[in-house]
Order: structure tokens, then C-alpha cells, then sequence
């Protein structure tokens, strides 16, 4: 078999549940080889960030340059830019037509509360990045702040979907809001998430998980979507792919006991 390529450029994670090495495990997952360019350190495990060291823009764009004159890179995802400078030096990639159907995962705030962006970030993503991505993937926070709304204003589904509007607005294809456990409060026993397009709007509801093994979801999810991608799946189908392997690996890891604090989920089916 010849596997196909995808990129991840996003941050290190020293506790390995999110992060490059969550878009490792998930590519791998789907079959398709990763290759990475890393963004920052970061010194973490399942309670918190206790350190950010960033790799500057020069090193991301050699990494990415070197990686795709090599590779036949068919799709990338960007995870933890870390500040604007990187998020700008990525458009400019993606300008070149260098990071095919890209996926961007606008990073903000860790699962544990970290902040993981630095000033002009939030207006980066908006102005360079998101008019490239072929997808976007914020969860319910992070698309608020995008949007400049309280996220407790938003409630219900009705909500969430005009966060996605205002996001689309800013130029991605697809936009997917992940309602998680931001909306437990309104359907604690499911986990709505939201697709838009400028073809209309797709509920994706699953069963919610009910476990603090949650570490690295958002990456996880990004990268499973990039990895359909580069599999030659569309974009909904590669959504749906994704969810469903974000809820296997949330149900597969309900009851490992990996930290103290907000764990990593089963990428790889251990928990089957």
C-alpha cells in the first residue's frame, strides 16, 4: 500500500494527548502518513501548561518548505500557532498554494484553561488565515471570541449556528462548531456540532461521552478531517468520519486513569 501525506503544523505536548502528537495518532489512525512542522513547545500534562517556548516564523515556513518539496502533500492542518507572526507567515504558505485543503484549527485556550494564543492572533485568523481554509474548526469558545460574543450568551443550537454564519463570513468553505461540553447545560446528553457551508447547515449529534478524558479532542478532530481530505473524501463526509472517531476514542478511553487531571482519549482503539 502506498499511504498518501498530510501536514500538521501546530505545538508539541510534552503530556502527548494533544496537539502534534494527537494529530500523529490520528492521521496514522486513517492510514495516512504525517509529516509535522512544530510551532512551540510547550511543557504540559493533564493539569495544566507550566511552559510555552515559540518556534519562530523563519523555522515554521523552513520546516513546511522542506516538507513539501519532498512530499506530495495532500492536505494540512494547522493546530497551536501561538501568535500572529506564525498565523501570517501560514497564509502566506497558503497564498503560494502551498497547504492544500487546509484545515485550521484556531487554537486559542488549552482544555485547561491555558492561554495558547498571543496578542493579534484572534484578528490574524480572521483577516489571512480563515479566507484560505477550506475549513475552519473552532469550538463554542473559541468561536465566540472569534466573533466578539459572549459564549454565555449562547444557549441553543440557533445560537451556535449564527456564531457559524458570522464565521463563514470571513471567507473559510466550511465552518464546523463544535458544541461539546459547552452545551451540556442545554442537552447534557448529547453533543451537537454544527457544519456550514454556503450549501446550508448540518447537525451532527452524537451521544455525549461522559468522562474527563477529553485532552486533545479538538486536535484529534481537525486532524481526522484532514485526514479524509487527503484520503479524497469531501468535506462532510470527512466531517462525519471524523466525529465518529473522535467518539470512539472518547468512549475507548472513558475509564483509563492516565494523569490527574483532563486525560488523553484512545486514538488507536486500544479501548475496543
Amino acid at each position: 500500500m502506498q499511504p498518501v501525506t498530510a501536514l500538521s503544523i501546530a505545538g508539541s505536548d510534552s503530556g502527548g494527548g494533544a496537539g502534534i502528537q494527537a494529530d500523529l495518532r490520528s492521521l496514522n489512525a486513517f492510514g495516512v502518513f504525517a509529516t509535522t512542522a512544530l510551532t512551540a513547545v510547550t511543557a504540559q500534562n493533564t493539569l495544566g501548561v507550566r511552559a510555552v517556548t515559540l518556534i519562530e516564523p523563519d523555522v515554521v515556513e523552513v520546516q513546511v518548505r522542506t516538507v513539501v518539496d519532498d512530499f506530495e502533500v495532500r492536505s494540512v492542518k494547522t493546530g497551536m500557532l501561538a501568535q500572529a507572526a506564525t498565523v501570517e507567515r501560514v497564509s502566506a504558505l497558503a497564498r503560494e498554494g502551498l497547504l492544500p485543503h487546509l484545515v485550521v484549527d484556531p487554537v486559542l485556550v488549552s482544555t485547561s484553561g491555558d492561554a495558547l494564543m498571543g496578542d493579534g492572533g484572534i484578528e490574524a485568523y480572521r483577516t489571512a488565515l480563515f479566507p484560505l481554509a477550506e475549513v475552519v474548526t473552532p469550538n463554542l469558545h473559541e468561536a465566540a471570541v472569534l466573533c466578539g460574543v459572549e459564549v454565555g450568551d449562547v444557549t441553543d443550537v440557533d445560537d451556535v449556528a449564527h456564531l457559524a454564519q458570522l464565521l463563514l463570513a470571513m471567507g473559510p468553505r466550511f465552518v464546523l462548531v463544535k458544541g461539546g461540553h459547552l452545551l451540556a447545560s442545554s442537552s447534557p446528553e448529547r453533543s451537537p456540532d454544527l457544519l456550514l457551508s454556503s450549501d446550508g447547515l448540518v447537525v451532527l449529534d452524537a451521544l455525549r461521552v461522559a468522562t474527563k478524558n477529553d485532552h486533545g479532542t479538538g486536535c484529534s478532530l481537525s486532524a481526522a478531517i484532514a485526514a479524509g481530505l487527503a484520503l479524497g473524501r469531501d468535506v462532510p463526509d470527512a466531517v462525519r468520519d471524523a466525529k465518529s472517531f473522535v467518539l470512539a476514542a472518547l468512549t475507548g478511553a472513558s475509564g483509563w486513569r492516565l494523569g490527574a487531571g483532563r486525560g488523553p482519549i484512545d486514538h488507536l482503539g486500544w479501548g475496543e
